[in-house]
């Protein structure tokens, strides 16, 4: 099997083109910068997901379709881009892919969260958390993948080594780690999966998942007090002991955005659209994915450990 990774040099496109060359299938990816070597592509194509003619080029001799091509971020000065490169992307994808089979990342946020228990592929997110962008481009963009016929995975919060850039989840494992973080919102919970586990389901999903659904891929539901725990005493530090109630935390958020956008810039630590999504735990249940793809996951303790010891490790190579 041949198959083209949209995205393979992100953080879980790097890890999905990894695990497929693992498992015997040729690799290509397409990305507008060169995969890291941990990816282990056979080529790479140089592209954008909004030129439909590279993308037709790139695919062309491939099986398969991963797509994973997007961009991720809370700060709305990337709104517009996100839901262009997202939206329109993932319909150029499509369009390049015609009848080849599909695997299309989607993310958790567009399955819930749902109050009071573990969300799941029947739910779908509340209204008010559609005010920011990055659910809005998830909800388009898986949208037509299921139209089109394609398999959906749904991840939760991904850690692992790799994350270079860093996400906005390995942002967050940075500022605990680092201690710049120094409390968390007391009615907030994560969905922790290793990013490792997370690329194998891409894989389970391509192999066994029905055209048409969606799948959770996630590990084990905490608090964020847990999640921080966990990050702070794998680096060596104290964890945090202040819980803020989620009212206090977005009318900082609210401030802190007001006051620097007098200066056209936008909070690096109290980012107002990822904080708003701080409301609601962000539990899932992964139930579907394990009955029908054979899916499994590492605990959570061993996920975030791991994602502490490659970002130090990279901190190291790289001073």
């Amino acid at each position: 099997m041949k198959a083209l990774v949209t995205g393979a040099s992100g953080f879980i496109g790097a890890h999905v083109a990894a695990a497929l060359t693992e498992g015997g299938a040729g690799v290509r990816a397409f990305d507008s910068e060169e995969p890291p070597p941990h990816a282990r592509v056979d080529d790479w194509a140089k592209g954008d997901v909004l030129d439909p003619d590279a993308l037709r080029r790139a695919i062309d001799g491939c099986d398969t379709v991963f797509h994973l091509a997007a961009v991720y971020s809370y700060y709305r000065r990337d709104a517009e881009r996100m839901l262009h490169v997202n939206v329109q992307g993932t319909r150029n994808v499509l369009a390049a892919a015609g009848a080849r089979r599909v695997v299309h990342t989607s993310s958790a946020a567009t399955c819930g969260p749902a109050p009071g228990r573990p969300a799941t592929e029947a739910d779908s997110p509340p209204q008010w958390e559609l005010k920011v962008a990055y659910k809005r481009s998830k909800i388009e963009s898986e949208k037509l993948a299921l139209a089109a016929g394609a398999v959906v995975v749904n991840p939760t919060t991904p850690v692992g080594p790799g994350d270079l850039r860093p996400t906005p989840t390995g942002k967050m494992i940075r500022d605990v780690a680092s201690g710049r973080a120094r409390a968390y919102v007391k009615s907030t919970g994560l969905n922790i999966v290793a990013v490792e586990d997370l690329a194998r389901g891409h894989l389970l999903a391509h192999e066994h998942g029905r055209t048409g659904e969606r799948y959770l891929l996630g590990g084990e539901n905490l608090s964020l007090q847990q999640v921080f725990a966990i990050v702070a005493e794998a680096a060596g530090r104290t964890p945090p002991r202040v819980a803020i109630a989620f009212p206090l935390v977005l009318g900082a958020a609210w401030a802190a955005d007001r006051t620097l956008a007098l200066f056209g810039r936008e909070p690096e630590l109290l980012v107002l659209d990822s904080v708003r999504l701080a409301r609601v735990p962000a539990l899932f249940s992964c139930d579907k994915a394990k009955t029908e793809l054979g899916y499994s996951w590492r605990p959570a303790r061993q996920a975030l450990e791991e994602a502490v010891t490659g970002r130090i490790e990279q901190t190291t190579q790289v001073s």
